[in-house]
């Protein structure tokens, strides 16, 4: 027996969000913590950040975009449709505590999703949020009217200056840091965004953290597929983190290791794409017979 999806959303292009039955994983989820998804029996194992939770009606949310051919296949599921396994909460839940001066949480692209329950909890600790968040473009925006109502300032920056800023969350950010003393800045998002909020952060000597996505594949710690290096130590994200210290995160390494497999999943993703492709010709070609007779 699988999970049930109760229901589906599409949030932006390529991006969605799926609310799953899982009465257990809603009964311990804390904010910070991730599952494992498996969608069929041969599919891979997936990890996704929860992004909400609902102890008494037994599900939990995720936001997920298509990227490769996994992604690309689960958004074929819909409302009513079951997926195969998800395990979890795993990983360590956020530190929560009242800071002294305002939290920051600065998201980059999905990063928003991670980043959305960790700001919740901490609002009802007391502290001040402010929000930066930063896309390509003002369609690729998930999460807007959430974050506004919980933070005290919501920014945006998107590249093309569609919505907001014109540039990127660094920018915003160091306009907060050099008018006022920030608590903490925690930063969730593309890597090479996460290591440019780190470098300036530190000019401020400002506390920060980061939620990292390292490769996955088991999620318990057995595999060491997921491990980091964080303050000289080697760190396995799925049981130590996701979360980490910014100032003690190798960044080079985490950008090294995320892409030892492009090549293969370039391969997967043409190899499902030229499948679809054929299939839809396929129809097509059937359709027009269709129409002849």
């Amino acid at each position: 027996m699988g999970y049930k999806i109760i229901d589906k959303k599409d949030l932006a292009p390529a991006i969605y969000s799926l609310k799953i039955e899982a009465p257990l994983i809603a009964q311990k989820a804390r904010p910070g913590n991730f599952v494992i998804l498996r969608y069929k029996d041969s599919g891979e194992r997936l990890p996704f950040t929860l992004v909400d939770w609902d102890q008494e009606e037994g599900w939990v949310e995720l936001i997920i975009q298509e990227v490769g051919k996994s992604t690309k296949e689960l958004a074929l599921f819909k409302a009513g449709d079951e997926i195969k396994d998800l395990l979890g909460p795993l990983g360590k839940p956020y530190p929560l505590q009242k800071y002294e001066g305002p939290v920051v949480g600065v998201a980059g692209g999905l990063g928003a999703a991670p980043l959305y329950p960790i700001l919740v909890a901490l609002k009802k600790l007391g502290n001040e949020i402010i929000t930066v968040s930063g896309a390509r473009n003002t369609e690729l925006f998930i999460l807007k009217d959430e974050f506004r109502e919980i933070s005290k300032e919501f920014l945006i920056a998107t590249d093309d200056g569609s919505e907001g800023r014109k540039g990127f969350v660094t920018d915003v950010l160091r306009d907060l840091l050099e008018g006022k003393k920030l608590g903490q800045v925690i930063a969730i998002g593309p890597v090479p965004m996460m290591a440019a909020v780190t470098r300036l952060t530190k000019e401020f000597n400002t506390p920060t953290v980061v939620s990292l996505n390292a490769l996955m594949i088991d999620g318990t710690g057995m595999c060491g597929g997921c491990r980091v290096t964080v303050g000289g130590q080697t760190k396995f994200t799925c049981v130590d983190g996701p979360d980490f210290d910014a100032h003690q995160v190798d960044f080079d390494e985490i950008s090294r290791r995320q892409r030892f497999y492009k090549e293969q999943e370039g391969k997967a993703l043409k190899i499902y794409e030229d499948h679809v492709c054929n299939i839809q010709k396929a129809a097509d070609r059937l359709e027009k017979e269709k129409n002849e007779d």
